[in-house]
């Protein structure tokens, strides 16, 4: 039942709203030939699947959610993308591949896991020589990850700031609407009202700490090192 109604909801609708600053900041890099990138954290694969279409080269998603990936790898089936888009359950935390293997990695959301500073310097290995880390993170500190991306082997080509308001305005005030519109579809159903609480607390959490839910995209270049 939680399964259906989350699927109601459908968040992807919405995170795809944000699919925009993801290509803005695809269109920072420059032209590669079918690159190779590995989206870390990569859930449902809204944002991985647009980097596979603005690429036209070889993308994995990785995530521990195996719930998600199944429900990615629908996607991926749909798109019929199977050929060039692949899901793998992988923590963040223990990747395995082999040294310099993408052209980019793409993180949208996932480095406070792991740190901003430790995720640019465990992940840089796995970046092929002048290949491209993007990192879209939350707003706080920018000046002090700025000097920590040439700290850990990178230069920074470029960076924007995602605004609060368009956190409001284009994810959780439709959320907001759609939870109403359930609401009166399930009045009577209270396992149902339960799930959609939980969901509001989520947008009351926003509506609470606007100011917190901004967020930056840092597009970098891996470079070679001029200190030990």
């Amino acid at each position: 039942m939680t399964r259906d109604i989350l699927l109601e909801i459908n968040r992807d609708r919405l995170r795809a709203n944000f699919n925009k600053y993801t290509r803005k900041a695809f269109q920072m890099l420059p032209t590669l030939k079918k690159p190779r990138i590995l989206d870390i954290g990569c859930g449902s694969g809204v944002p991985t699947l647009e980097l596979a279409r603005l690429s036209k080269g070889e993308v994995i998603g990785i995530d521990i959610d195996q719930t998600q990936l199944k429900k990615f790898n629908i996607k991926i089936k749909e798109a019929d993308l199977a050929h060039r888009v692949k899901t793998m359950k992988c923590s963040l935390k223990n990747m395995k591949f082999p040294h310099e293997s993408f052209d980019i990695i793409w993180a949208e959301g996932t480095t406070w896991i792991i740190g901003f500073q430790k995720g640019l310097k465990e992940w840089r290995r796995f970046i092929k020589p002048n290949g491209f880390l993007v990192v879209h993170d939350e707003m706080s500190d920018i000046d002090k990850k700025i000097e920590l991306i040439f700290i850990c082997g990178y230069k920074l080509i470029g960076t924007f700031v995602v605004p609060a308001d368009a956190w409001w305005t284009e994810y959780y005030r439709p959320l907001e609407e759609r939870i109403h519109e359930l609401r009166e579809k399930y009045r009577n159903n209270s396992k149902i009202l339960d799930v959609l609480d939980k969901e509001q607390r989520e947008v009351e959490e926003y509506k609470n700490n606007p100011k917190y839910h901004g967020s930056v995209f840092f597009v970098m270049q891996k470079i070679q090192r001029l200190y030990k």
